[in-house]
């Protein structure tokens, strides 16, 4: 929950100039409801594309304050987050209520980027893979294996998002490999497709070696982000 118009227009910038040259890295923004407008107005003429921080799970109804994904589509929204650790330990959202939420962003034609990830308690316990791998079979059961080919998955470790920990390159890979070995035990095509992100404190000091891992496609990027040439140096890194 962060930003201002004012403070928009100059990061909106700087990205859109500074990520037009990276023409082997896929850069998209996911903004507030507020500043949709915002971001079609200014990033349309751009190759940066935009999307949402949430979704609701219906298409319509009584559920004021709610933002669905036809209104999302309606602001040429391309992405949509579900399922981040915030909505999930902050709210309570369910594996179930985030597998409906990334239903119906397809329903639109929206690429939902599932994210999944463990808290530290989860992760010293042992339970790593049992926690990841209920997050992503309850996408799986209700939307099919398939589905993942219009997805993205985003490897979040609780423990390590705005804290200043950082999974090590070999933790971080070690889990996204388990996700990708997870999905082929469906699919082993739409496994070696599927585009893997990590997110937890990714910096420009440490993008590189994150993204130099086999299994790690890029990064969903949090308070890095907010400062442009962080995060311009960070998609610099996955050249």
């Amino acid at each position: 929950m962060h930003g201002t118009l004012a403070q928009n227009e100059t990061l909106l910038a700087a990205v859109k100039n500074g990520a037009a040259p990276l023409s082997r890295v896929d850069v998209a923004v996911c903004a507030p409801f507020p500043y949709l407008a915002q971001l079609k107005q200014e990033l349309s003429a751009s190759a940066v594309k935009w999307g949402a921080q949430d979704v609701h799970q219906l298409e319509k109804g009584a559920f004021t304050g709610e933002v669905s994904a036809a209104m999302l589509a309606d602001f040429s929204c391309t992405y949509v987050l579900v399922g981040h650790s915030e909505r999930r330990s902050i709210y309570g959202e369910s594996s179930r209520l985030v597998a409906e939420k990334f239903a119906a962003a397809q329903l639109v034609g929206l690429i939902p980027i599932l994210c999944v990830g463990e808290t530290l308690e989860q992760r010293e316990s042992g339970a790593t893979e049992a926690v990841v791998a209920e997050q992503l079979d309850a996408v799986i059961a209700m939307s099919g294996v398939q589905a993942l080919r219009k997805a993205v998955v985003a490897y979040e470790p609780v423990w390590a998002i705005g804290t200043g920990k950082t999974a090590s390159p070999e933790q971080a890979q070690a889990v996204h490999a388990f996700i990708r070995q997870r999905v082929a035990g469906h699919d082993a095509q739409v496994a070696q497709g599927l585009v893997i992100l990590y997110g937890g404190s990714v910096k420009a000091a440490n993008a590189a070696e994150l993204f130099a891992k086999s299994d790690i496609d890029g990064g969903l990027i949090g308070g890095a982000a907010l400062v442009a040439d962080e995060f311009l140096a960070i998609c610099r890194a996955g050249q």
